[in-house]
């Protein structure tokens, strides 16, 4: 396990936390637009029930968990590689920190092997 000097462990959080918000706000878009459907007569409130059960027990759970119990600099890397985050807006010193953890997932990316966020 790498060790990063506090402001770097720091910066890291924060990016994690702004990655996170990020990919809830994306799929809480998508929950947005099935109570859209029901408010317009096209799904029934059980379908709409369903599909909130099914958030909570896949993207929402799966994102929280991530999250919450991840290392901080493999989220940041992965957020940087699919596009989340911008990497040219954060600090040299933190990308730098977790250059090997870019390089990681840039090498699964290319081999398509990547997911990306939203995709399923």
């Amino acid at each position: 396990m790498k060790t990063f000097s506090k402001k770097v462990k720091r910066g890291l959080k924060e990016y994690a936390i702004k990655a996170y918000e990020l990919e809830l706000h994306r799929e809480l878009g998508k929950l947005e637009k099935s109570f859209a459907e029901w408010k317009a007569g096209k799904i029934s409130s059980g379908e709409l029930g369903y599909r909130i059960h099914r958030y909570y027990r896949g993207p929402s759970y799966k994102l929280f968990k991530k999250y919450n119990y991840g290392d901080h600099n493999i989220n940041v890397a992965y957020a940087i590689v699919t596009g989340l985050l911008d990497r040219e807006e954060m600090p040299e010193e933190i990308v730098m920190a977790i250059e090997d953890e870019i390089g990681f997932y840039e090498t699964l990316k290319e081999n398509g092997d990547l997911r990306e966020p939203g995709g399923g």
